[in-house]
């Protein structure tokens, strides 16, 4: 029985399935949500004379990260079910990383999270946040996948 469900969202309609689908699980077992944002650091090459305010792109990520976040907390205000929402910085670790250890801290029972489902090229040249918490995880971890 799951009664804490861990839920990294990212805006993505990927993402949005797996909120629709932890929302549901929450109702059939009565458990507790936890959505979580990873803020990851604006890593900026710049080669030139040119001047990038980073300061300002990290307010700016962080505050997308929250709208995600308001968007989600209101799926599961209108179904009724308990949650909690936490932005989380990444530090410089890797988003999976960051996630499992929220998974830990807090503690989940079972992680619930989107998956782009990309292979070949793209999956090398974007990696997988969620096959990174997979294989690290403590607890189950259902995938939800993108519709194609």
């Amino acid at each position: 029985m799951y009664k804490r469900i861990l839920i990294p969202v990212d805006g993505s309609s990927t993402s949005d399935r797996a909120v629709a689908e932890a929302i549901n699980l929450a109702k059939d077992q009565q458990a507790e949500l936890r959505f979580v944002h990873v803020v990851e650091e604006a890593r900026v090459y710049w080669y030139g004379e040119g001047y990038i305010d980073i300061a300002s792109l990290q307010a700016s990520m962080r505050e997308a990260g929250k709208t995600v976040l308001r968007k989600a907390e209101a799926l599961a205000q209108q179904a009724g079910v308990a949650y909690q929402t936490a932005l989380l910085d990444a530090d410089s670790e890797r988003a999976a990383r960051v996630i499992v250890e929220e998974a830990e801290r807090w503690p989940a029972d079972v992680i619930v999270m989107g998956t782009h489902g990309r292979r070949g090229f793209d999956h090398m040249l974007f990696g997988s946040v969620a096959e990174g918490v997979v294989r690290i995880a403590p607890v189950p971890v259902l995938l939800i996948r993108a519709v194609a």
